[in-house]
């Protein structure tokens, strides 16, 4: 499991979850669920987690008892093994609200600077934190994140964005590859950041076009094939020493430190 488990906020217990699960499943992370647990509720736990797209992980006993008793679930006395109460089902619950794609897509022009980024799989919440910092700081529009393989938006995420995630619209996507097609559908330039090849463009010659949507990587495996080709641009940063690279939030801050200079230039003239 995820090594926040301990500071995030859960809901421990087969009824609430299942209840959530109907009512408001935005509002949920990830769903832990014992291996092996049967009945009808429990099976309508994970038909509901499929047909909403919440992220789901069976685990073992030991490790619910220890996510519970981490998160301050104590129970009162044992149901079976069931010592913390949870019956074998735990809720993350989402650490933010989340805005509408279609609602951040038509806000973009209302920001001071009209650019959204997209994060393809980006794990580490600290860059996840500081990406939105930088981003909020410099007047950017929101951010978009997929629904699975994204960093939880939890404490390290929040303590690297020093506030800057509960100002910032961030929208959570399932497939990253069909919104970036609604933005360009909606008017929007998509740039994908990390381009090496002889087509992509230096950063520091060719501003980005906004309104537009820039697309960071995972840390170690940049823009996955599906979401790069969906880029109208490939943007590199030179490099004026050798060196291996720059990471993803240093990246990004560096994108979007020029991309502001340039709005900023365009606005005095």
């Amino acid at each position: 499991m995820h090594n926040e488990t301990e500071e995030a906020p859960l809901l421990p217990g087969l009824k609430p979850v299942l209840e959530l699960l109907s009512s408001d499943p935005q509002r949920i992370d990830c769903v832990f669920c014992k291996k092996g647990l049967r009945g009808a509720d429990a099976q309508e736990v994970l038909n509901l987690c499929r047909q909403h797209n919440v992220r789901f992980s069976l685990v073992d006993q030991v490790a619910l008892d220890r996510l519970c008793r981490a998160g301050g679930q104590s129970g009162q006395g044992r149901q079976g093994r069931d010592s913390v109460s949870h019956q074998g089902v735990v809720a993350r619950l989402a650490a933010t609200g989340f805005t509408d794609l279609a609602d951040l897509l038509a806000g973009v022009d209302n920001a001071p600077l009209p650019l959204i980024v997209a994060l393809d799989q980006v794990q580490d919440p600290g860059n996840v934190g500081t990406i939105c910092r930088t981003l909020y700081a410099l007047g950017g529009a929101g951010i978009i994140l997929p629904q699975h393989n994204s960093a939880y938006l939890g404490p390290a995420a929040r303590r690297a964005a020093a506030g800057a995630l509960e100002k910032l619209p961030v929208t959570r996507v399932t497939n990253l590859g069909h919104a970036l097609d609604s933005a360009e559908e909606a008017g929007l330039t998509i740039y994908g950041a990390g381009g090496d090849g002889p087509s992509s463009l230096n950063a520091f010659d060719e501003p980005m076009q906004l309104p537009a949507v820039l697309v960071l990587g995972n840390e170690d495996k940049g823009l996955r094939p599906g979401v790069a080709k969906r880029c109208a641009h490939m943007l590199r940063i030179p490099l004026a020493r050798a060196f291996d690279s720059l990471n993803v939030a240093q990246a990004g801050a560096v994108l979007l430190g020029l991309a502001a200079a340039h709005r900023a230039k365009n606005s005095d003239s």
